[in-house]
């Protein structure tokens, strides 16, 4: 029988779907690399989340694979190239939860311009401020968006009652503009935007890409988003952007680094000085990862394996 190894949670719908296409399927969202790479030799299927690196030793431990899938959007962590050029397919499912990253994405930004966490802790010590935390409107400003993909399309479509304009730049993508969302250069995005949002795949080009270059290239003092990858963001060069005023605030779904229990002391400091700020907040990737969002990219991935 074949046999497809599940390495992360999901939705029922995929197992379901595998196995009425006659997969033995092991579902094991806890199993490591050195597990994996003994177990992949018997696999024609492979699913895999952020944990577990596909690269070039995995791939050769496994002769039957024939496809690869991604619940989710970065393909990162697996050698797609390697993969290919051995016949096998790979699927990603950014579609699946686009919709659940743009509306955490609105929400992070909601909240920062208009101090509702910063005002519920002061509320828990008993301060009630109101004139301290007076809050901007959404509406009429002008947003960035860095990444035009599923995402970025989403989070624009979410931003469209506020009558916002969208300035958004993707380096691989063209002719999306119509109506309130225009094409536009980084430059631009520095010099107009009131707000800017990531929403680009980690890769060699966007490693850092918001760096201290970028965040001295910002002209009106605009809030930070990042729901993508947390190395697209250089977090020294953030924490200096806050300081200088440079940014209202930050918002990040993602970090570096995100096993907090690996951290060195710089990353502590890093963290704990991020954290202390007010005009901050983190949340722990969870932007794309909504109930709905678990169905839909096993959905998703279920319709491109078996077509």
């Amino acid at each position: 029988m074949k046999k497809a190894i599940i390495t992360g949670t999901t939705h029922n719908y995929l197992l379901e779907q595998l196995q009425k296409h006659g997969y033995e399927v092991i579902f094991d969202p806890q199993i490591n690399y050195e597990e994996l790479i003994k177990i992949i030799n018997a696999a024609e299927g492979l699913v895999v989340t952020t944990r577990i690196k596909v690269d070039k030793a995995l791939l050769d431990k496994a002769p039957q694979l024939k496809w690869i899938a991604r619940l989710g959007s970065g393909m990162e962590l697996i050698d797609v190239t390697y993969a290919e050029s051995k016949g096998i397919k790979c699927f990603s499912s950014p579609e699946g939860n686009r919709n659940a990253v743009a509306e955490h994405a609105l929400g992070l930004l909601l909240n920062l311009m208009n101090k509702i966490d910063l005002s519920f802790n002061e509320i828990k010590k008993g301060q009630w401020l109101r004139e301290q935390n007076r809050g901007k409107e959404l509406t009429g400003k002008t947003v960035g968006l860095i990444g035009f993909g599923n995402t970025g399309s989403a989070f624009a479509k979410l931003l469209k009652s506020f009558d916002v304009t969208i300035l958004a730049y993707d380096k691989y993508k063209f002719g999306f503009g119509a109506d309130y969302i225009k094409e536009a250069s980084m430059e631009q995005i520095g010099r107009y935007s009131d707000v800017v949002s990531f929403h680009v795949p980690l890769s060699d080009e966007t490693f850092h890409m918001a760096d201290p270059s970028f965040f001295n290239s910002l002209h009106n003092q605009p809030y930070f988003l990042n729901t993508s990858r947390g190395k697209i963001v250089n977090m020294e060069g953030l924490i200096t952007a806050i300081k200088e005023n440079k940014i209202a605030g930050a918002a990040l779904d993602v970090l570096e680094n995100e096993k907090l229990d690996t951290y060195t002391d710089s990353e502590k400091d890093h963290l704990r000085w991020l954290i202390d700020q007010p005009n901050v907040i983190i949340t722990p990737h969870i932007a794309g990862y909504s109930y709905e969002a678990s169905y839909k990219m096993a959905k998703v991935l279920s319709d491109k394996i078996f077509p």
